[in-house]
């Protein structure tokens, strides 16, 4: 597919993809109209979406069925997809590869958290042993159709076992066979930095503003040799707050709530202007 062909050909360049989080088609076609060169499926993102904490509450049926909705909304811009922990053991990792594969994704990411998860950034995180989840990401690499969607394999072992044990668990997941790697909220600078240059495979960052990870820069990730960075609440913490804001704004009985879209502007982001050509070219002819 273009998607992946595109995301496949962005890391051979050695630049930085940055891919903004996206959970629902609304905030798919806002981050294709930015132009941006990927987006981030993300998993607390669409549990958000349901009323959820990112805590493992959602299935294998509804994130595949996500997936489905974003890559007919961004169309060729490549989706990087969180699976989870593939929600249950390797046959399950292997399944939700084969929906996700199938609805168009040009990268999938799995972790090595125990099953049901919690989000990256939250404390009391357990993972699974090393060679587990070295088994689940032969099994998946195997199950794909196509070696072009890519693999993320994330550890989560970082908070828990130590940077030392973090890398080394990095490293034997990239000799798995995993595409690309992540390790989840590096706690220093020094860290961040490292990372890449300790694993031979390209590397994913994950961007939580005052999550557990210092800050950086797009600038830095990109001279430290990350390859993709990924921004998951960007879009769904934006909208928080200003529905939050708006809200109250007319709870307080005003009828200025702030919004700088007209409705013609806000359709527009959404394919306005194609659907109304397509109205206009096969419209019947009246006699």
């Amino acid at each position: 597919m273009e998607a992946r062909r595109k995301l496949n050909e962005q890391i051979a360049t050695g630049a930085l993809t940055v891919a903004p989080g996206v959970y629902d088609g609304l905030t798919a076609a806002l981050v294709k109209r930015r132009e941006f060169n990927a987006a981030y499926m993300s998993g607390a993102a669409v549990a958000a979406s349901l009323g959820l904490p990112d805590l493992g509450l959602t299935s294998q049926s509804e994130m595949a069925a996500r997936v489905a909705l974003l890559t007919g909304v961004l169309g060729d811009v490549p989706l990087i997809a969180d699976a989870d922990t593939g929600f249950g053991d390797i046959i399950n990792a292997v399944r939700t590869v084969q929906l996700y594969e199938r609805a168009g994704v040009a990268a999938i990411q799995l972790e090595d958290q125990m099953f049901p998860k919690k989000c990256g950034h939250l404390d009391s995180k357990e993972v699974v042993a090393p060679e587990d989840f070295r088994r689940k990401i032969e099994a998946v690499v195997e199950a794909r159709t196509d070696d072009r969607m890519l693999v993320i394999a994330r550890t989560d072992a970082l908070a828990s076992h130590g940077f030392d044990d973090a890398v080394a668990r990095a490293k034997s997941y990239a000799e798995a066979g995993a595409d690309i790697i992540f390790i989840e909220a590096p706690q220093t600078a020094e860290q961040i930095a490292q990372i890449p240059r300790l694993i031979s495979k390209p590397t994913l960052f994950n961007l939580v503003p005052r999550g557990k990870t210092p800050p950086v820069s797009l600038d830095l990730l990109q001279d430290a040799g990350y390859s993709i960075v990924i921004a998951p609440g960007l879009a769904f913490g934006a909208a928080a707050d200003a529905v939050d804001n708006a809200l109250a704004t007319l709870r307080s009985g005003d009828t200025d709530t702030g919004s700088q879209w007209s409705p013609s502007e806000l359709f527009r982001a959404v394919g306005l202007d194609y659907w109304d050509e397509v109205g206009r070219r096969f419209a019947a002819v009246r006699v």
